[in-house]
């Protein structure tokens, strides 16, 4: 993993990012519903694959992987990793788990099976340690479908990764349906690239094979 900063007087979205972080700082939500009707098919784990297609994508476009350093500097991530939510049912508490992504599916699916195996009984907010800073943020809220979700963050303003939220799938004129909202920070990311991101991962959704 690199992170290589970026040169705010070349950069050609300088206005904007000083527009959306210091003059009106704005991050904005979006929730759409995945047609997931190709994994419902295959049989395959729905968190797993889902995990694997969002950083497939995450690492396509650079808008999904810019962020601040440790410094503070503006910058782009070579890679992402997935940090994922895992649910507790006795305790009802989560804790975040973190998988090294791989392009093989299969690969990703044993890293991720081999995680769970290891951490997935530690009840500590963060069961895996040395968490990365190339990590972006998936939660899964599989007890209810939503048509909307939006994060409040205190300091959201200077957070400039995405944030995924899946819910619960169902079905509609025999397709599969699960929603997603896409939290952004607008300096970084506008509607057209969310818009792109979708379209793409919606694509990869219903070409998939395990």
């Amino acid at each position: 993993m690199t992170f290589t900063p970026i040169d705010m007087e070349t950069w050609h979205r300088k206005p904007y990012f000083l527009h959306y972080h210091k003059d009106i700082p704005c991050t904005y939500s979006m929730t759409v519903s995945l047609d997931i009707t190709v994994l419902k098919e295959t049989g395959v784990s729905l968190y797993p694959a889902l995990l694997y297609l969002l950083t497939k994508n995450v690492n396509h476009y650079e808008q999904f992987r810019t962020a601040f350093d440790e410094k503070g500097n503006v910058g782009i991530y070579s890679n992402m990793e997935p940090c994922y939510t895992i649910f507790h049912k006795e305790q009802e508490t989560f804790s975040n788990l973190w998988t090294e992504y791989s392009e093989d599916f299969s690969t990703f699916l044993a890293r991720y099976k081999a995680d769970l195996e290891t951490y997935g009984n530690v009840l500590d907010m963060d069961a895996k340690p040395n968490t990365p800073p190339n990590t972006f943020p998936v939660s899964m809220v599989p007890w209810t479908t939503f048509t909307g979700f939006h994060l409040h963050l205190q300091k959201g303003y200077d957070y400039l990764l995405p944030i995924f939220t899946l819910g619960k799938a169902w079905e509609h004129h025999g397709h599969w349906k699960m929603p997603l909202a896409i939290q952004v920070h607008h300096g970084v990311c506008d509607g057209f690239h969310v818009s792109r991101f979708v379209e793409s991962i919606q694509q990869d959704l219903h070409q998939f094979q395990p």
